[in-house]
């Protein structure tokens, strides 16, 4: 998730607060709770994903989970987000304010869920079709899904962060999609938005080396057709340019010298 604050600026400029990095037995356990909550709040969002419910109506179930469970908003903790998670539509790439818009049967719907839980953040997000779904919106969201995984077995200890954007981006295309230059990943653990940002695209200039322990959210967002973006009227929701078709996938993950723990995974 990337929230703009003064307007939005290049990913690969973005700065956030410092990292944080796992060194002990109780941050993994800390983090991997919340990581639970917010497996376990998208796996029923998306049992309650259908035509002619509202994204209203879907944040509410998310909010009454998110409390039974002892959990926050990060969003609203953070930003005073006009609800407790963000639920975008078709075009919508990013911030989706939920509201009485109503799922129509074909429709691509992203769910978002970030969550504070005993001090710990944790942040995933999936697009899902309703009802019966698009060829077009089947393969979109496929790819998200792919190019995660792309650039999570990249993301190794002692690897370019750039990397990861170089496979993610690789991906995208090799499905003749564009990733959404505008959008990025970010670390996560004890705010919602920490150091560093984590590019969909290859980014040269980018020198960072990822560490053992590191804790980043890595969330591809793509695009059917171009690869920028337009902020609504709400202040809140970011779409593609051309009001095509996106998806988004998004684990938290930390890094280790093999492959990435995924912390978000039910």
């Amino acid at each position: 998730m990337f929230w703009p604050s003064s307007g939005l600026a290049a990913a690969s400029t973005r700065v956030y607060s410092p990292r944080m990095s796992i060194d002990s037995l109780s941050d993994l356990k800390g983090l991997r709770r919340a990581g639970l909550v917010v497996a376990s709040t998208l796996e029923m969002l998306r049992s309650h994903v259908r035509p002619g419910i509202t994204t209203a109506e879907l944040d509410a179930i998310a909010l009454e989970h998110l409390r039974r469970h002892g959990a926050r908003s990060a969003p609203q903790l953070a930003y005073n987000f006009p609800g407790a998670t963000c639920i975008s539509v078709n075009e919508e790439a990013v911030h989706g304010v939920p509201g009485p818009r109503v799922l129509q049967d074909g429709d691509l719907v992203t769910l978002d869920v970030t969550v504070e839980l005993d001090g710990y953040y944790a942040d995933a997000a999936v697009t899902v079709p309703v009802g019966t779904p698009t060829q077009l919106g089947v393969a979109l969201c496929a790819c998200a899904e792919a190019a995660f995984w792309k650039g999570a077995m990249a993301a190794r200890a002692g690897e370019g962060l750039a990397r990861i954007g170089y496979e993610v981006e690789q991906e995208v295309r090799r499905h003749g999609f564009r990733v959404l230059r505008e959008l990025c990943g970010h670390g996560i653990g004890r705010t919602i938005h920490e150091g560093p940002n984590v590019c969909n695209f290859y980014d040269p200039r980018n020198r960072t080396r990822l560490t053992k322990g590191l804790v980043i959210a890595l969330e591809p967002i793509i695009s059917a057709g171009s690869d920028r973006t337009r902020t609504e009227r709400d202040g809140w929701t970011v779409r593609s340019a051309d009001r095509s078709l996106t998806a988004h996938f998004e684990h938290t993950i930390v890094i280790s010298s093999g492959s990435p723990l995924v912390l978000t995974a039910a």
